[in-house]
């Protein structure tokens, strides 16, 4: 019998690379606890998928069950919250707040941002509600009252799916340049920290740039990165750059409106000989990358090969072999590497809950990893580090200061990422 989809991620897990993610949402005024926990009570009914525990069973396969405990929300701590453990729970999501700030922590395994918004947006809209009275709600809530559809829970049989030829692929190699940091990090056994910034550009300001030289938020950070790059390092650590960028396939392979992670990562390669070209000029190949390589067959490749993957560790006869399997073949080790990643969630309906939010940052594992949210007003990013290192977050903001682009930038900040609590065999 299949696993479920939704525990592969965890046979990879690591305690510096948990696979786990946060989302801080900063509101206007500070949380009120006791509506924030009748809020998230009431909201976590919504999402039985969300609300499980892990186990395990005796051929060492993970394994989720629902979980009637009450959903966690505790004070934040200065620490790394233990998902799965007694203190949430066994809970694999839960909910931090301190002063006017919630975090929403949850294992990637079960689905990415996409999926969790929407549990971030029916908490909140239950909290604000309560708080504030009528509000108006995001085009795409999911009220409490309304069932689960099927089309949320819908996994695609990967032998349905077509198999045409991509008209192209990318032909890139991976790059060193950058590498040095990230193992000095995952490699280190007295290492737990890793850090971010905050970085707030006007809204307004950002899509009239954009529109001036017909870049996306995604292509113009890209390419603002690439000269940020071309500022830390030289041809000596490599001979290129190369940028990664997610991409949600889900339409491509059918299901639209499920609530995993289908996100494959298209590759942007930068030649050294670019690094004086005006930023329209690097936004040219930006576009041109996410152009070529935006097909659903590349889509249905990634998914079928990652069926291949699940199926392999349904395989083998213990935990140990599985996650000895799952690492040695984990696409996030076997893809092509990159020298950054820049990830934004795309346009967000916050409906009139966005009046009562100042900011929102999704913190990841990953370094020279850049997390875009936008607001009505702003566009939020989480420029994250594994080092103490202010280099690229300084070059960053000076080549926003060359392109005439207002911004904010908070001191540096202490990641907390979750960690998970997971069975042994």
């Amino acid at each position: 019998m299949k696993s479920n989809p939704d525990i592969f991620l965890l046979y990879e897990y690591m305690k510096r690379v948990s696979f786990t993610v946060r989302i801080k949402v900063i509101l206007d005024e500070p949380a009120d606890a006791k509506l924030l926990n009748q809020a998230a009570q009431e909201a976590i009914k919504r999402f039985p998928y969300f609300s499980v525990c892990l186990g395990l069973d005796t051929h060492g396969n993970y394994t989720l069950s629902p979980n009637d405990r009450p959903l966690p929300v505790l004070p934040e701590e200065d620490s790394r919250l233990m998902l799965g453990s007694e203190k949430t729970n066994g809970h694999l999501f839960a909910i931090t707040w301190r002063d006017d700030t919630v975090y929403f922590n949850w294992a990637h395994s079960i689905c990415g941002a996409f999926g969790a918004m929407r549990w971030i947006k029916t908490t909140l809209y239950q909290y604000m509600t309560k708080k504030y009275g009528e509000i108006t709600a995001p085009a795409d809530l999911k009220r409490i009252d309304t069932p689960v559809a099927d089309s949320e829970l819908y996994y695609p049989d990967p032998e349905q799916l077509p198999r045409d030829e991509p008209i192209s692929r990318y032909t890139g190699t991976s790059t060193k340049v950058a590498l040095m940091d990230t193992l000095k990090y995952i490699l280190n056994p007295f290492a737990r920290d890793c850090y971010y910034y905050q970085i707030e550009i006007p809204a307004d300001a950002l899509l009239s740039y954009n529109k001036g030289i017909d870049a996306s938020p995604n292509s113009i950070i890209a390419s603002i990165m690439y000269k940020v790059c071309t500022r830390l390092f030289t041809p000596k650590d490599g001979p290129h750059l190369a940028a990664r960028i997610p991409a949600d396939f889900r339409d491509d392979i059918g299901c639209p409106d499920s609530y995993r992670d289908f996100v494959r990562y298209i590759h942007v390669k930068y030649d050294w000989d670019l690094k004086d070209e005006p930023i329209e000029k690097l936004n040219m190949r930006t576009r041109g990358a996410l152009i070529s390589q935006n097909q659903p067959e590349l889509s249905c490749e990634v998914f079928r090969h990652r069926e291949q993957l699940h199926d392999a560790i349904d395989a083998l006869p213990d935990l140990k072999l599985k996650k000895a399997y799952a690492s040695r073949n984990s696409p996030y080790r076997t893809d092509v590497r990159d020298v950054y990643t820049v990830s934004y969630v795309g346009k967000t309906d916050w409906g009139g809950m966005a009046a009562h939010i100042r900011g929102i940052y999704t913190i990841t594992d990953g370094d020279l990893m850049l997390e875009v949210n936008a607001l009505p007003d702003k566009f939020c990013i989480s420029f994250q580090r594994y080092v103490k290192r202010p280099d690229a977050v300084n070059a960053f903001c000076a080549v926003l200061d060359e392109e005439g682009l207002p911004y904010t930038v908070s001191e540096r900040l202490v990641r907390w990422l979750p960690e998970i609590r997971l069975p042994k065999q």
